[in-house]
């Protein structure tokens, strides 16, 4: 592939997928300035690795993935985010008769304090629209992973929600 048809072809998943990446990667970081340096650094390895997507229509699973593990990168090292065993994640409760009222930022904290692993498929499953085979495919984990992280997620920020300093933050 020539340069000229190559850059037309970035530039054609940019306009296709910029949108829809920024959210994801700012749901991820929690900070604009995070999301359009990781959403740019996934354009360009999208650019430097553009022979590894053999099926276009999987393009946007491809760059989702590349935003992640782009993010992922950002969150090793002595800086990372401690990791929460499953065992400490609490099951899901039955109180409460109602959705609280959050704005997004009060959201996107809530959603920068879930361990990696929950965040992730949140972000893909409810802001991004994605069926559980596609965040499998972009996560690269099995369905049953996917659908058990997606519970234990939902039910630590229920958890969240319920506790007092929490409730008051409204």
């Amino acid at each position: 592939m020539n340069a000229e048809a190559r850059q037309q072809e970035v530039s054609a998943l940019v306009d296709a997928h910029y949108a829809v990446l920024y959210r994801y990667a700012y749901r991820l970081s929690g900070s604009a300035a995070d999301a359009e340096d990781l959403t740019q650094q996934a354009f360009l390895t999208a650019q430097e690795k553009l022979d590894q997507l053999r099926i276009a229509e999987n393009a946007k699973a491809w760059l989702f993935a590349i935003v992640r593990n782009a993010y992922l990168k950002t969150r090793r090292g002595p800086a990372a985010a401690a990791v929460v065993p499953l065992q400490n994640i609490a099951e899901p409760s039955q109180h409460g008769d109602g959705s609280p009222d959050l704005t997004g930022e009060e959201l996107t904290q809530l959603l920068s304090e879930l361990p990696e692993d929950f965040r992730a498929p949140l972000v893909l499953f409810y802001f991004e629209d994605m069926s559980y085979r596609d965040i499998a495919a972009v996560l690269d984990l099995p369905i049953g992973t996917i659908m058990s992280r997606l519970s234990r997620g939902k039910a630590h920020l229920r958890q969240r929600l319920a506790e007092p300093e929490t409730a008051s933050v409204k």
